[in-house]
């Protein structure tokens, strides 16, 4: 790869596994420099003891990269400033924040309890929000910084039995807009990224019978590493005009998803009563109706 980072700082929450692991050795081969946040967590976010962002530090330092280890939850406010505060004092300054710190509650939504819904938003949308807003002071004052946010087919198409995930990783994808509009005066970009991939994330999805088997066999063959070279693409500086965007990355294919825009209108001068609505505008829309497409639904093919 060649060297596209040259001079940058790089923090990658959730850097020690999957994804965000591929991603944070990519930055350093792209010539960063990389905070590797991961709490060690399990799954569902419980402490498990392992330490993989310190071996995602000990591979980059390997291939003679400058990297640090990080521990701290995204979840918490103070936590997120230090990650930040950490990679301006031991490498000068921050260019680039990846969200991708992830866990999982998954459970259908009429047995879902408060603390399944309240532990996955704050780890993704909240944990998405601390870590950007604690970055923004210094893209601000260096007039530079790029963000690269993490969402998912889940919300942006849907799933079953993910209503916390979904609406995170939805929520996610605003944010993202929202950013690259407030912070476009400063010189920095946002964009969102659902990524395609085989990890723990999704090794947990049922293989039981012959229909979930086969979509589990397909989902084997996406390769987490494959989605690194456009997240780091995205945080060149040639990629400088790219911001308030959603893409997606499946093996070898990149996708930019469409964003809610008015499909069908209609209007009536005297206004509208309940009953006109039921028989003029509502059957004027139906056809235009979105199914509850799940996300295998509408990618139906084998990555390529």
């Amino acid at each position: 790869m060649s060297r596209l980072l040259e001079g940058k700082v790089a923090l990658v929450t959730g850097g020690g596994r999957g994804v965000g692991r591929g991603i944070a050795i990519a930055m350093a081969e792209a010539g960063a420099k990389v905070v590797v946040n991961d709490l060690g967590a399990t799954l569902d976010g419980q402490a498990s003891g392992e330490q993989p962002a310190q071996e995602v530090v000990a591979a980059i330092e390997a291939l003679g990269g400058e990297a640090l280890v990080d521990g701290g939850s995204v979840a918490e406010w103070n936590a997120a400033h230090r990650m930040v505060q950490a990679a301006v004092e031991r490498f000068g300054r921050i260019d680039i924040v990846v969200n991708n710190a992830g866990i999982l509650r998954d459970v259908m939504f009429h047995r879902m309890s408060e603390p399944e819904w309240d532990a996955v938003m704050a780890v993704h949308l909240k944990g998405s929000f601390n870590v950007s807003r604690a970055a923004a002071p210094h893209f601000k004052a260096q007039g530079s910084g790029v963000y690269v946010h993490m969402s998912s087919t889940s919300g942006l198409i849907g799933n079953l039995g993910q209503a916390n995930y979904s609406a995170a990783k939805l929520g996610i994808a605003a944010l993202s807009k929202s950013i690259a509009m407030d912070m476009a005066k400063f010189g920095v970009r946002s964009n969102a990224v659902a990524p395609f991939a085989w990890t723990r994330m999704i090794d947990s999805i049922p293989a039981e019978t012959p229909e979930q088997k086969k979509r589990v066999d397909g989902l084997k063959k996406l390769v987490p590493e494959k989605v690194a070279p456009f997240v780091v693409a995205l945080c060149a500086d040639e990629a400088k005009d790219v911001t308030g965007q959603i893409f997606g990355v499946r093996n070898n294919e990149i996708y930019l998803f469409s964003q809610p825009r008015p499909i069908r209108s209609a209007h009536r001068g005297e206004g509208w009563t309940p009953e006109t609505v039921l028989e003029t505008a509502l059957p004027m829309m139906r056809a235009d109706f979105y199914a509850l497409d799940r996300s295998a639904d509408v990618f139906t093919w084998d990555p390529v």
